[in-house]
């Protein structure tokens, strides 16, 4: 009996799985025994490449700015001047968008560093002139918190004596042995914010060079994906870049106009109650907010502090500033955030927080803002592989069928006896039916 090795597909996906196994087993063995080794040369290879991933970020998130500019305005410019359609044509339109895009990135950048630095730049200047009058008023203010409590002050007094000689030893010890680290730490990020700086600069730079060949670029991938894989697995492959796509962009840009709003009713609202540096306080909380679910608590902390620091002799200010933050934050959680963002990304509370965590603790400030996006396109992955294979065994893909399910057998479904059951029931079947609606509106105002 002979074999046809070379079109039998039952070998090579015998084959492929051997070899990916290999390479999975490979690659867990070196990521748990080098994985320091494997960080190291990873952090090496992004250090060199970082100005193209610039280029690539900044080309990504420039891309529908120019494609609005060419279909909006450039090429309706040129029917109505009854320009010729030709390859020249296309070529000067596509320069003079990149060259309108680009200057509204630059003046975007201008624009809003020269706002940050006008507000925030005599903000922290007076903090620095004004710190040793800011100390003062504080111990002050603690001083009278202790007069008024005799109980308090003499238990503080006596934490203080208790470790004020392991205090003193520490900083001696610890503190100042390490001031050479400190400075050298110190002159390594002001490095490592210039060589970001020119890093950026160059990655502009390319992305003008990614925006001038973007179909191609998407050309040339597509075509190695009908390459590589089959003609089904291509189209399936396509089309979860593209909801990868629609999912980024929905949300970051979403999630920076929101920013963008919050920041300024912030400074509406800390400028109407007279709290001490509202500018640079907003523009915390602004750009903290870019963070889901955490980051106005994580903008609110540090400017809490600095108030209450700056007046500790009132305040009711500090408490008036955190009110103000919890509801701003319930108006941006339960109805700006929703309106602006919708269900960009279609998680529900819990998934949003544990993926901001795992992120967060991965890539830290990064990975608390991409984190999110990230998780959902792998939960729309792992749910649809799932459905998948539901439905090779004629099973159904609603998750409101499994909530209250008792067992399957020869028989069919058997659920729980429960009033609660069928209200969830009701409920959840609601929700799946506005949820395929809203689906299909959005297929057909894309199409």
């Amino acid at each position: 009996m002979k074999y046809d090795f070379k079109n039998n597909k039952y070998f090579f996906r015998w084959g492929l799985t051997a070899f990916l196994t290999i390479a999975a087993s490979i690659c867990f063995y070196y990521l748990l025994f080098h994985g320091n080794s494997i960080k190291t040369g990873f952090h090496t290879i992004t250090g060199i490449l970082m100005p193209v991933l610039y280029g690539l970020v900044t080309a990504y998130l420039l891309t529908p700015v120019l494609n609005y500019i060419e279909t909006k305005l450039l090429f309706p410019l040129c029917r109505k001047l009854k320009v010729k359609e030709n390859k020249k044509r296309n070529s000067i339109v596509r320069g003079i968008g990149i060259l309108i895009t680009a200057f509204l990135f630059i003046a975007l950048i201008y624009s809003l560093v020269a706002m940050m630095l006008s507000q925030i730049v005599p903000s922290i200047v007076n903090i620095a002139s004004n710190f040793d009058t800011y100390i003062s008023n504080f111990t002050k203010w603690i001083s009278k918190i202790m007069d008024d409590n005799p109980e308090l002050g003499s238990q503080i007094t006596f934490l203080i004596d208790k470790y004020s000689v392991e205090l003193e030893n520490w900083l001696n010890d610890t503190v100042l042995t390490k001031t050479s680290q400190v400075i050298m730490t110190v002159s390594l990020s002001v490095i490592n914010i210039l060589k970001g700086l020119w890093d950026f600069i160059i990655g502009f730079v390319i992305s003008i060079y990614v925006l001038a060949s973007k179909e191609k670029f998407a050309g040339q991938a597509k075509k190695m994906a009908y390459a590589f894989f089959e003609q089904k697995s291509a189209n399936r492959l396509i089309k979860s870049f593209r909801f990868t796509h629609n999912t980024f962009i929905g949300f970051i840009g979403g999630k920076i106009v929101d920013s963008f709003i919050i920041g300024c009713l912030c400074f509406i609202g800390t400028t109407l109650l007279q709290t001490p540096y509202a500018a640079l306080v907003s523009v915390i909380v602004g750009v903290t907010n870019i963070i889901p679910f955490f980051g106005p608590y994580l903008g609110a902390i540090p400017s809490a502090i600095l108030i209450l620091v700056v007046d500790p002799m009132h305040p009711l200010n500090c408490v008036y500033f955190v009110l103000f933050i919890l509801v701003l934050q319930q108006f941006d959680g339960n109805f700006l955030g929703p309106k602006i963002l919708g269900d960009s990304t279609g998680l529900t509370g819990f998934w949003v927080i544990f993926a901001i965590t795992v992120f967060g603790g991965l890539f830290g400030i990064l990975g608390m803002i991409v984190g999110v996006p990230i998780f959902a396109v792998i939960y729309a992955a792992i749910k649809a592989v799932v459905n998948t294979f539901l439905r090779k065994k004629d099973l159904p893909v609603e998750t409101v069928k499994y909530s209250y399910l008792k067992n399957i057998d020869e028989e069919g479904f058997h659920q729980l006896d429960s009033r609660l059951q069928r209200n969830h029931e009701i409920k959840d079947q609601a929700d799946f039916e506005q949820n395929k609606k809203d689906q299909e509106e959005k297929n057909v105002g894309e199409k």
